[in-house]
């Protein structure tokens, strides 16, 4: 499967994984901010280090301010497939719309790792 990134890039699913596995390190280590609102003031802040928004959110709108906005503010930002996925990756019951980590904690690699493999 197949996801794009903020360029419209195709992104693997390997750097989808990674995504996951970096929120739920940050989560236990870091800090992360949950929702597209938390993660919007995130990157407006100047606090988000990757923030990763789902594609099947329904309406679309509520997230697709977000990879303009990161790449404006340079920030990292990735795609991913499940709301399901992202908000179980976020340590939460039910799917959310976006994550943005904000402190990276041990996941500080993860992310220089996914930065170098979508060449920013």
């Amino acid at each position: 499967m197949e996801v794009m990134n903020m360029a419209g890039q195709e992104v693997s699913k390997e750097i989808v994984e990674k995504v996951y596995e970096a929120i739920e390190v940050a989560r236990t280590t870091g800090k992360i901010r949950k929702g597209s609102n938390e993660a919007t003031k995130a990157i407006e802040k100047g606090h988000a280090k990757l923030v990763a928004y789902a594609k099947d959110v329904s309406p679309p709108e509520i997230v697709m301010h977000l990879p303009i906005l990161s790449e404006e503010k340079g920030v990292l930002c990735v795609q991913v497939p499940s709301k399901e996925e992202l908000g179980a990756s976020a340590g939460i019951e039910l799917g959310t719309s976006a994550v943005a980590i904000v402190q990276e904690g041990e996941a500080k690699d993860l992310i220089k790792e996914i930065s170098n493999k979508l060449g920013k």
